[in-house]
């Protein structure tokens, strides 16, 4: 995969790596408010926003584009959905441990966000494969199917328009209350008068929820729960 936006400390080594994956139809270049704001956020930071592997295929519902996506929208069943995401996930997984690893940034110190169609694969990696990421933000998506255990090392993030017509905020109301009742650590932010966007309400929410939201495996550690964190340090120490 390329990145065609990739920012680096203006000096020193990154202390946070945050990867942002674009939605359908869309390439690396669409996530650059958010990687705006989380660039102001946190200086240290590398961020990178990576085109998705495939040229798009069909129509998106009617929708003509020359952009990217993370798998076919083609035909799309509930079966195949599932199918496709799985499908996409080893060459993900692969692209951020090898930015993990060039840019020299542990896991916990990682942040996977994701709009769309990026976040229904940052929701799959992060059940999938809990500790690839300390944090993972996922705008207007949703699980493809009820995850079977919550991620123990991921602290997930949903925000959501409150009018999404692509994929309903009810999506991310599922996707909190599975992880719940799995006793994952997660929250939502729903904004009132938004739709299927990344919109600057749902980004100010972002960079809230990371500088003020401890993880629970933190708590658990503080107090005796957890013996071991993981290498290297969360990207979102509380600021006050």
């Amino acid at each position: 995969m390329q990145a065609p936006l990739e920012w680096l400390p203006a000096a020193g080594a990154p202390e946070q790596l945050i990867l942002l994956l674009h939605g359908w139809g869309e390439d690396g270049r669409a996530m650059a408010p958010l990687a705006q704001a989380l660039r102001a956020q946190f200086p240290q930071a590398a961020v990178l926003a990576p085109d998705a592997p495939e040229p798009c295929s069909g129509d998106g519902g009617g929708i003509q584009t020359e952009g990217r996506q993370w798998y076919a929208t083609d035909d799309l069943t509930p079966a195949l959905w599932a199918e496709r995401v799985a499908a996409a996930l080893p060459a993900l997984e692969a692209w951020i441990k090898a930015g993990q690893q060039r840019l020299g940034v542990g896991p916990a110190a990682t942040a996977l966000g994701g709009f769309s169609q990026g976040a229904v694969l940052a929701l799959a990696l992060a059940v999938g494969h809990d500790g690839l990421a300390g944090r993972v933000l996922a705008f207007g998506g949703c699980f493809v199917s009820p995850p079977a255990a919550a991620p123990r090392l991921t602290t997930v993030h949903l925000f959501h328009g409150a009018d999404d017509a692509v994929i309903p905020a009810d999506g991310s109301r599922q996707a909190l209350q599975w992880l719940a009742d799995l006793n994952g650590d997660a929250t939502l932010d729903i904004a009132r008068g938004v739709g299927h966007a990344l919109h600057p309400a749902l980004v100010e929410c972002c960079l809230h929820r990371l500088t003020h939201h401890i993880p629970q495996r933190t708590w658990q550690a503080a107090l005796g729960a957890v013996p071991a964190r993981q290498e290297g340090a969360d990207p979102s120490a509380p600021d006050d």
